[in-house]
Order: C-alpha cells, then structure tokens, then sequence
C-alpha cells in the first residue's frame, strides 16, 4: 500500500504505551431488561459513548412522481432488523464486507430498527451507525421496545417494571426512554406489548405512561404503538383501529400516540381509515402492516386492499422486516439484486413497475423522497461497506468492511434509464472506488443507437455564483458521457454538460462551470451516454460527483487535539485493541479516519466515525514489531483531509509459545489413522511431536496424519518452540487402540435427559438427543447462566467424544452458536469429572475427542451461550459417542 498524500502532515500530540490492566474490547450496541434501562447511566456505561450519532435529522423532500401510479399522501415504515442479533452489534461496524447496507431510504418515512428477545434484552436502540445512516436520508429512525408473548419468554413482570408509576405521576421508565433516545440522538420509540396477562387497570395504566411520554417527549421525538394490547388488557390482534385500541393512539383531545401499526390480517381498511377521521386523526397516522420476513417479494398480498386502482390509497403502509432482502440473500451482489426487486419492481425500474405478478414493488404506489437540498452535495456511491477501502482513488486497505455512518445519499432512481435502444446497465460496483468501497459502474455496449440517459438524483440545489460541479471518473474508453440538469422553472428538460471526452485510465476529474445557471435551482442531476462510434465494451466507473460553491476558500483542518488511548488490551502478545478519544475539532467535520502505520512505513485504513471516540479492533503484531503509530485525520465536507495527530502502542515482550493440539479420534481400530491438529498460540514457529508405537514415531509438522497399527494405549507429545523459548504438552493415555473400536455409536440417543430450563413445551432438554437436527428439535433454556444440560446413559459407556451442533446447525444465525462450554463425566451423577472445556468456539458443528473414560453421566455446560449477549442456549444435538457396554 502506498503512504497517502502529503496532506496527512505528521503531528505527534500523544505517545501512550497500552495498558494490560485497561481492557478495551469491542464496543457494542445497547439493549436492556426494564431493571436494567432503569439502571443505566452514560456515565457508568463503558460504551455509550461509542453509541452515540453526531448527524442531526436532515430536511428532505418529495418531489414529482416518475412512476403515475405513485401518490404522496401514503407514508411508509418499514420495521426492520438491521442487525440479525439484538446482541453482538459492534458499534461501529466491523471488519467485514457481508452487512445490511439497507439503502432505499427514499421509500421510507419511519424506520423502526426492530429487535429485542427474552434472551437478550426487549429494550432496544438503534446502533449508532443505523442512526448516522437514516438521519443523512432525512429519515427519523426508532427503537424498540418489545414485550414478547409469553411462548417466547416473555414475562409480565417487565411490563410491570415499565409501567411502574412515582407518587407524583413520573413514570422512571418513561424518563429513562427519553434520556436515551436524547443521549444516543435517535428519534424516538416503537412499543410492541404482546405479553399476556393484562388487565383493564394495566390498559389504562398504559395509556397513562403513552402520555406521559407525550408531554415529556422533546419536539420531533415520536411515539409508535403496535396493534396488540386492548383495552380490557388481553392481547388480541385487532388489525385495524377500532374502540378496543383506539385509547392507545387518541383519548378524546389529546393524543397518545404518533401512529400505530395495525397488525397483518386487515381486511377492511376504510373503516379504520373513518375510525381515525372521527377521532381527528389523519388515516395515513396508521400504517397498514405487511410481513414479509419468510417470503419477502413472493408475498401475497391483497394490494387493492390499500392501494385501490383509481383512487386515493387508504391509509399508510407498514413493512414488517424487509431485512428478508438480505437475510434470504447469498452474497452482497444478491443482496442488492433481491432489494432493488423489493423495492423497485422486477423491472428494476421505478417508472415502469407494469408486470402480471402481484408484487409490482413499494414503488409502484410511493414517491420517492430526498435530502439533497443544500449545499456542498457530495456522492461516492459508497454502500457503506466493501472488500477494499479506497482515498482519493488509492487503496488503502485490502480487506472487507462495513460501517454505514459512511454510506453516501445513494441515487434516488435505481435505475432510471432512457434509451431508444438497449441501454447501458447501471450498478453500484465494489470493484474500485474512489473514495470508500463502491462506485457506480455504468456498462455495456454504447453506440448512437442507444445512447443512454440514466437519471440519478432528485434534487433541490440552488445554483450561485461560484457553484462548481465536479466529476471523477475512470475509464479505458473516451468517457462519452455528459453531466444532465434540470430546473425548477423546466423539470422535464435537461441541459447537457460535456465531460471532456479523453482517455483516461486513472481516476480523472473534469470541473464544470455553472455560471450561466445561476439562481437556478437544480431538480435533477444525471449522466447521458453516446457515442457516434461503436463500443461494444464501454465500461466506467463513476467514483465522486460533487456540486459545491468555491467563493470561500476552505481553510485547512488542524489535527485533533488531545488524542488518547483511554482503554486497550493484549492478547498472547501478537494481539492489540484500543479505545480512542480526542476533541472534536469545532471546524466542519464530516468524520475522521483512523490508520496504522506499519512497519515499513506504509499505511493501511482502520477505520473512520463520525464521533470522536473510536475502538480499534485488535491488531495483529507485524515481525515482533516494538511500537505501533497509530494516526487520526479529520475529513470535511469536501473530502478534504487535514494534519494527523498520532498515538504509539508499545507492545510487550514477545512470548514464547504456549503448546495445545487434539485429535480427530482417540478409540480407533488397527491400522487406522488419526488427523492431529495443532492448537499451540499462534506465535509458534517449530513443532516437535512424539507419538508413542505411532507411524511415525516423530514428527516436525504442523497438524500430522498418524498410523496406530498395535492394539494398546499410548500417549502423545508435543513440543512448540520459537525464538524466545519452547512449551511441551504431555496427553497421557489419549489413543486407544482396539479391535472393539469399530462399535462406536452415539451412545446418549434417546436417552433420558434434564436441564436447568427450557424456553417451552417444545424446546426441552430430550431434543438435544432425538437425533433431530432440522425442523426446530432444539434444547432451548433461559434463565441464569450456566445453563446444563444432563445425559443419563442407562449404564456405564467407555466414552471417546462428542459431537454438539449449535444454533448455526438448525439454520439460526451464527452469532447463536454456543461460544464457551464444558464437558463433565460422572459414573454416579454425584462426583463429576472435567474432561473438555472450550472458549471461543463459533464453528456450527464442535467434535471432542478425549482419552477413553467410563461414566454412566454426561453434563454439557453452556458458559457463554452465544457469540453476544444473548444469555439462552440453543443445542440442536448432544452426541456423546462410546461403546456398548
């Protein structure tokens, strides 16, 4: 990687030398129980700082319709999870490319970021990156406040705790709800009760905290309520409004909710439409709920319903997890096909969504709305994730990520091509960028005939004197291609601004003058395509379009000051993290990015926020390096970079190994192999291992192959060495060889056994051993941890492993899957032996092998049951595999 420009001017303010006993870890997003929101303080938290968005909401329009079946009056939103756990949600995005990247922002009015379990936390805010995202749309963004049902570990006890009231009315829960939403600067809550056992009195009493949140609320902040609770304070699904929910969004003159969302089986919607007309509330205040999390565009659904054809739509529409479009999807290209479809059509064209099937796409019926009205507007076509990260065209970083405070205002038509004949195809490409991960790739074969016109941006931009439009492009062909406007006073006319039509290989930028146009107000932006010979393998990449006034020179960034290292970590020597902080310049700052130096002097890309803190993930030692720079450079709104402060890690002494190896089996047969894996730390360099009456008898590999052809049981021994020092690891007895090996079954199936919990009925602990993996045969427990799980075998087993297979096993997400555990051995269910204990896993399936034991009792320990904070177990199956007795 190439060192960036000779902007990023070298300014060391701070030199820190990281602290073992300051542990940084990974920043997460929020979520809570009610005796946890009440709890909770900024000040004690560690990472609500890292929670925080600094984009403030911004104004957006809607603008004339391109499709003539779309209206303006229905509103959408849409109620989705944007994050596939509650728990395990860094704070600002990670280290890899795969990510819900939501970006048809422009059909949404209000998105509710849905989450919350039994498991984890019903509590639930946004994730600082979602906010920075929705609110750079102009899309005010919700969290969630979710009572599950009872079947889903729902307890009554926390709607008790929600709505406990003070003597003088305050509601704690209410004012805490408030705090975050204002702390974490997101715009306000979704309540979603569908625990049983209410009464009347608690219906009422929820009415109350609705309004007392009402009063209290700061302006803009919104109140939704779910389709639910009644009145008399049993849950029973309404789907509509009517005298049985109506308290919840209106009683008598004063409002108690914003809106609601009327649950999915609606049938007659014109009379909730009358029912909120005779309450004065607008009908589009309801939000008419679809849900397509199983099938997404493959729905069915009775549009006409909502959208009668030739008449004004009912009330609003409401989506329930559109993340279907990325959790159906088998890479990031699908990803973007499958939403596109969703929310475009399946031609892929906003104005055009004419087809048979009856998913015709959200636009189809809704405008498109934008926030590009004001000045400097700049796009990069950055998705908000990527493989590589690109500055100014230069890569400077090799590996995946994502983070959507990143994500650019993306095209508000995708896509919006004219052409007489077939048209070039338009795409966001993560192939090269110019600034970020993406760029918009326009392709195909280009000749006269088909000259393209491909409508990017509604806009409502003002033109003054010194406004600038820039473009950056790259190309092996003669670009070919103009810059489009329209104008207010002109909407459907455009006026064609050449792009200086040379060959270009590199990134190139063509500066057009709009001097003549001032105090014209652009409407449109976009790029027309033609050339008067034919290329059949056009190809550009379109990496920055940028329309910005030049009258006033901006003046440099300065470094940031009082950059510091307030937590940080090591791990086995090789591995370091970090928590930075540093004042954020009063200067207009778009965000700061963040880089390490390596040791050959070359920088590579960490990271950037929006904020100013930022964690570091862990680093991995480069050669035994001694010290690590690590750099903080303030970007403007131009794309400007300014001085870099520094920071230096001193990392410690490099260890000498730690030696740990298993293998694949321990009872075999004669003449049978087994696969040894080595676990030594990463930092050793040689292996010596000694296999007694093995083939080979020695060995310097890595993972050796090992023939045992004498019946008897032998030990193994392996020595891990490196520069500074070696480690050996003796396993006594651990290979067993026996013509008797060739009986070994899973010895637990259909066995009896018992937990600690189970989520339900159907989620006991006799699942774990039914020898059924799909269809949901799980053992499932809530509760305080550690969870167990017992297996008694009947009669003792000479025992030689275990099999388990986690969440990822029955198809759950993977985050699910069992992080820590451990395996005890009992021959009377009293004394207990530890013979497997493992940290970290993340794998779907796990395979023990230990040295051959007699017990009649198996306990599985679940330390840590996910790969977050989701505090419920999940095992599919519990294998314990022996002999017959």
């Amino acid at each position: 990687m190439k060192k960036l420009g000779a902007s990023l001017i070298f300014v060391v303010l701070v030199c820190a030398v990281l602290s073992s006993a300051a542990l940084a870890k990974q920043p997460y997003s929020s979520y809570w129980l009610p005796e946890q929101l009440l709890n909770w303080n900024p000040a004690s938290d560690p990472d609500a700082a890292f929670n925080r968005s600094t984009i403030p909401l911004q104004s957006r329009f809607t603008g004339e319709a391109v499709n003539p079946n779309a209206t303006k009056d229905p509103k959408v939103m849409a109620l989705s999870a944007l994050n596939q756990g509650t728990s395990g949600v860094p704070s600002q995005g990670s280290d890899t490319f795969s990510a819900n990247t939501f970006s048809y922002w422009q059909y949404v009015d209000k998105l509710v970021y849905w989450g919350g379990s039994a498991g984890e936390g019903i509590i639930v805010p946004p994730s600082a990156d979602t906010i920075d995202a929705a609110h750079r749309n102009g899309v005010p963004i919700m969290g969630t406040v979710f009572f599950p049902p009872s079947v889903y570990g729902g307890k009554y006890e926390w709607v008790k705790q929600m709505l406990q009231q003070n003597s003088d009315g305050s509601f704690p829960a209410a004012d805490k709800l408030i705090e975050v939403a204002e702390y974490y600067g997101f715009d306000g809550w979704f309540i979603n009760q569908e625990t049983e056992g209410g009464t009347a009195t608690d219906a009422q009493l929820m009415k109350t905290f609705l309004r007392y949140l009402q009063d209290h609320k700061p302006a803009g902040m919104e109140i939704i309520w779910y389709d639910s609770m009644t009145k008399e304070g049993n849950i029973s699904w309404q789907n509509a409004l009517t005298d049985r929910n109506a308290m919840f969004l209106q009683d008598n003159e004063n409002k108690v909710s914003d809106s609601m969302f009327l649950n999915f089986w609606w049938n007659d919607l014109g009379s909730s439409a009358a029912k909120a007309k005779s309450l004065g509330r607008s009908p589009f205040e309801l939000f008419a709920g679809i849900d397509v999390e199983a099938k997404g565009y493959d729905t069915s659904l009775k549009w006409n319903l909502l959208f009668p054809e030739g008449k004004p739509a009912v009330t609003s529409l409401g989506i329930y997890r559109p993340d279907w479009s990325y959790n159906s999807a088998d890479s990031m290209t699908d990803f973007f096909a499958r939403e596109n479809k969703f929310w475009v059509g399946r031609n892929g064209n906003p104005a055009n969504t004419a087809t048979s099937q009856a998913w015709k796409g959200i636009a189809n019926n809704v405008v498109e709305s934008s926030p590009v009205d004001q000045l400097p507007f700049t796009t990069n076509f950055n998705t908000g994730s990527g493989e590589k990260f690109y500055v100014d065209g230069t890569q400077v970083r090799e590996t995946g990520w994502n983070n959507r405070s990143l994500q650019d205002v993306l095209p508000t038509w995708r896509w919006l091509t004219e052409s007489k004949g077939n048209a070039l195809t338009p795409s966001l490409d993560w192939s090269d960028a110019y600034y970020g991960g993406s760029s918009l790739k326009v392709s195909g074969t280009l000749s006269s005939a088909n000259a393209t016109h491909l409508k990017l941006y509604q806009t409502d931009l003002k033109i003054e004197p010194a406004t600038k439009l820039s473009i950056t492009y790259k190309t092996q062909n003669k670009p070919s291609m103009k810059v489009g406007l329209a104008f207010a006073d002109r909407p459907d006319q455009f006026v064609f601004l050449d792009v200086k039509d040379k060959k270009a290989s590199g990134w190139t930028t063509d500066i057009l003058n709009l001097t003549p146009y001032k105090g014209k107000r652009i409407v449109a932006l976009s790029l027309h395509f033609d050339s008067k010979e034919i290329i059949s393998d056009y190809d550009i990449h379109i990496g920055q379009i940028s329309i910005r006034n030049n009258s006033n020179p901006v003046k440099p960034l300065e470094a940031v000051q009082e950059l510091n290292v307030i937590q940080s970590d090591f791990r086995g020597g090789i591995y370091g993290d970090a928590r930075l902080q540093w004042k954020a310049l009063d200067e207009e700052v778009q965000q700061y990015e963040i880089y390490r130096v390596l040791p050959d002097g070359k920088e590579t890309w960490v990271g950037a926020t929006t904020n100013n803190v930022f964690y570091v993930p862990e680093m991995k030692r480069i050669n035994a390096e001694q010290a690590t720079i690590l750099k903080v450079v303030a970007v403007n709104a131009k794309y400007e970079r300014g001085q870099a402060a520094s920071v230096t890690i001193q990392w410690p002494a490099y260890p000498k190994p730690e030696a740990g190896f298993k293998a694949d089996a321990t009872l075999i047969t004669p003449g049978q192999q087994v696969h040894f894996t080595d676990l030594s730390s990463e930092v050793t360099e040689g292996w010596s291992w000694t296999f007694e009456n093995g083939s080979p008898a020695v060995s310097t590999e890595q993972n050796p192959v090992v023939t045992y052809d004498k019946e008897g049981t032998y030990n193994v021994v392996l020595t891990a060495t490196n520069s500074s020092g070696q480690d050996t690891v003796t396993k006594q007895a651990l290979i067993t060889v026996s013509k008797g090996a060739s009986g070994i079954k899973n010895v637990a199936l259909g066995k009896t056994a018992t937990a600690d919990h189970a989520c339900g009925p159907a989620e006991g602990a006799g699942k774990a051993i039914d020898g059924k993996v799909m269809g949901n045969s799980k053992w499932c427990a809530l509760g305080n941890q550690p969870h167990w799980l017992q297996v008694d075998l009947g009669k003792e087993h000479q025992i030689s492993g275990f099999v388990i297979k986690h969440a990822e096993s029955g198809g759950e997400w993977s985050g699910f899957n069992t992080s820590d555990y451990s395996i005890q051995v009992s021959a009377d269910g009293v004394n207990w032996s530890d013979v497997v204990h493992v940290q970290g896993n993340a794998a779907a399936e796990t395979s023990d092998a230990i040295a051959l034991v007699k017990a009649r009792y198996v306990k599985l320990n679940v330390l840590k049951p996910t790969q977050g904070g989701d505090t419920a177990a999940r095992i599919y199956e519990f294998e314990v595999h022996g002999l017959q007795p």
